[in-house]
């Protein structure tokens, strides 16, 4: 599709040509001759650039340009005077103007000015667009009162520069909180840099955070900048923190204390303002006291502490989210959304998550690929889902009679719900008379209506 030009302006003549003109440029051409019909139009359709006129009869180019800036129109407009002042030209870059032409006009110098602004404003686009998929991945979902307080406490700490400790278990989303915490800052514009200290040998780590120059050790076969370095301005997510060397955290102590590095092999400070958000999956306190981790390190990161909670303890956004996930990767292999049925809710509400919402993630994407039916039911899902491993994980001294009807529950309430829980369907495909079905769900306490 061709870019669409829309020309505001009272002489006739200059429609006329300035449309002849873009016609034979491959631009689409629209004309009209006041400012109140270019706010009627664009209230109807979009348009790429505006070339507005200063001087018109009725409501002028200025006034036209504050009310299309005020209803949100995001088109580039260039405005066009055979007489206006530098003052009139500043207002009308303060008021959003791209550029501003003057009468007579030259018309290579309008196709340049064009080029330009269709150039600018597919950036802009770009960046917006960028953005809102950014905002998706930031997105927590969950209505339950730990994410509530989690998305409360985000809002309030992301405008600061205040360092964060989050605490989790793998797979609670520690980096989807960071980013959130990035993107919602006033360094929202700047880098977002993630180091898993975890993923990094001991050996390549400092080079990795400080960076090094070239010949400091072999292989470094050139300089190299360093995280702190790109993070500079923006936010540096050192993620599982507790996996550092003793000595690396040494350094990045100093690092933090006086906002200045030296990389691997030099001798030269680089100065640095960062924002750092740690991460672990690890009781810090328990590090320290067993000689793990650097004491004064821990009170420099744990300026504001966040703890998120495991899915298990919030298992009521279980639909909510598999409801995105699935919607997601619905969007990402172009497929129809499928259906998770109450039934198959059912049995993911009742699963302890020992992998949190990465877990659930993984097994959104595995059905949306392997399973052809629009709807998924219990029989879809993977045989762990059944396990009582919520209660046994609960009871680690469990006896064997006690494992045994925990394994028996889970089974029969798979079975329930396979069958949309018909009493006669249920005892034949468990080779039960119905009698006894029901007698056995009375001793393992399944209540009808469960």
């Amino acid at each position: 599709m061709s870019n669409s030009i829309l020309i505001v302006d009272d002489e006739q003549g200059i429609r006329e040509v300035l449309s002849s003109i873009l016609t034979d440029e491959g631009y689409e051409s629209i004309a009209v001759s006041s400012g109140e019909e270019c706010i009627r139009l664009l209230e109807e359709r979009s348009v790429d650039v505006v070339l507005l006129d200063v001087w018109l009869e009725g409501i002028d180019g200025l006034e036209t340009l504050d009310r299309i800036r005020k209803n949100g129109v995001d088109a580039m407009v260039v405005m066009i005077s055979g007489h206006a002042s530098i003052e009139t030209a500043v207002r009308a870059t303060k008021l959003g103007a791209f550029d501003f032409i003057e009468k007579p006009l030259s018309l290579e110098k309008v196709i340049l000015v064009i080029k330009n602004a269709l150039e600018v404003h597919r950036l802009a686009q770009e960046n917006r667009q960028l953005r809102e998929e950014i905002g998706g991945r930031t997105q927590l979902h969950g209505d339950t009162v730990p994410m509530r307080a989690l998305r409360q406490q985000i809002a309030l700490t992301a405008p600061t520069n205040g360092r964060v400790l989050i605490y989790g278990e793998s797979g609670t989303g520690k980096e989807l909180v960071a980013r959130a915490l990035h993107f919602a800052s006033l360094r929202g514009d700047r880098a977002f840099v993630e180091v898993n200290c975890a993923a990094i040998p001991e050996e390549l780590i400092e080079s990795e955070l400080f960076g090094h120059v070239k010949g400091s050790f072999t292989g470094a076969t050139e300089n190299k900048v360093g995280k702190f370095a790109k993070a500079d301005g923006g936010t540096l997510f050192l993620d599982e923190v507790a996996d550092m060397s003793l000595r690396t955290q040494a350094k990045v102590l100093r690092v933090l204390e006086e906002q200045r590095l030296e990389p691997v092999g030099s001798n030269q400070t680089v100065s640095v303002d960062v924002r750092v958000i740690a991460a672990t999956n690890k009781t810090l306190e328990e590090e320290i006291a067993h000689g793990r981790f650097r004491e004064d390190l821990f009170y420099r990161l744990n300026v504001i502490p966040f703890t998120l909670p495991p899915l298990r303890e919030r298992i009521e956004d279980v639909p909510v989210l598999a409801r995105y996930f699935m919607l997601e990767f619905a969007a990402a292999y172009g497929r129809k959304p499928k259906e998770v049925s109450e039934a198959a809710l059912g049995v993911m509400a009742r699963y302890h998550w020992p992998g949190n919402v990465r877990e659930l993630r993984n097994l959104i994407e595995r059905l949306m690929i392997v399973v052809p039916q629009d709807k998924i039911e219990p029989l879809h899902l993977p045989p762990e889902l059944f396990r009582a491993s919520s209660r046994m994980a609960q009871k680690p001294n469990a006896t064997l009679h006690e494992a045994r009807s925990a394994y028996e529950r889970e089974f029969i309430l798979r079975k329930l719900e396979e069958n949309q829980w018909h009493m006669t369907r249920t005892a034949e495909a468990l080779g039960l008379e119905r009698s006894h079905l029901y007698r056995r769900m009375r001793a393992l306490g399944i209540k009808t209506e469960e």
